[in-house]
């Protein structure tokens, strides 16, 4: 059977083994990227949800940023990033509370939409593979026209005149089927990760706002105390 399939593909068209290389290319780059992404997404859970337990655990706000400064692959790294940025800038400027709070709060959800962004790049490649059936099926209408003009030339109709053409053609439709299917597999399975790593990115930065809300109180607190004394 082996043999019989490498024959048939050897003895199919010029069009018809364009459109199976296609195919073996899109099968090849989808696996590729189906590993890549599995990888990345398992990493960046993992990391995520170890990141936000050190980040409430650290005493101060400045101790749990510097937990995560080690790791600059987590997605948790950028959020912060963002968000300790903003809160510094605002300081400076001599913003009340609650303006350092609100900007703080918009860096975090900036934070959380690129990295969530930098998480999804790729993923269109997977649902561009959604359309290998269409490819498929065009080489296998292109098998069967090529058929059709060999029963001219020959005219004959019978079976064995018929059967080879028509056998090139449905390969075409099964691999583009067999390409497309792993694809948008792999493809929902992803993004139900990303939405599981999404919501762990949003409760990171409600860990995070809350963090610099009890440091500016903390803060407002001690000033107070200061100067009640003087």
């Amino acid at each position: 059977m082996e043999f019989s399939f490498f024959s048939m593909i050897s003895q199919a068209s010029l069009v018809a083994k364009i459109v199976l290389c296609i195919l073996v290319l899109m099968s090849v780059g989808s696996w590729g990227m189906m590993i890549q992404k599995t990888l990345a997404l398992n990493a960046a859970y993992r990391k995520a949800l170890q990141g936000t337990d050190l980040f409430e655990k650290a005493p101060s706000l400045r101790e749990a940023v510097l937990s995560l400064g080690s790791d600059r692959a987590s997605p948790l790294y950028f959020v912060a990033h963002q968000g300790v940025m903003e809160f510094n800038r605002s300081k400076e400027a001599g913003n009340s509370s609650e303006i350092v709070v609100d900007n703080v709060r918009r860096s975090l959800r900036q934070g959380v939409a690129s990295e969530m962004a930098r998480l999804e790049r790729s993923l269109s490649l997977l649902a561009a593979a959604n359309t290998a059936p269409f490819i498929g099926l065009f080489g296998t209408v292109w098998g069967i026209m090529h058929s059709f003009h060999s029963i001219g030339m020959l005219k004959s109709a019978s079976l064995a005149t018929v059967a080879p053409g028509i056998s090139e053609a449905l390969v075409a439709t099964a691999i583009g089927l067999g390409v497309a299917v792993p694809a948008t597999i792999g493809f929902n399975i992803f993004m139900g990760k990303l939405s599981q790593v999404d919501t762990l990115l949003v409760n990171f930065a409600g860990v995070f706002l809350n963090r610099v809300q009890r440091e500016l109180n903390a803060h407002r607190s001690v000033q107070r105390t200061g100067a009640t004394e003087m």
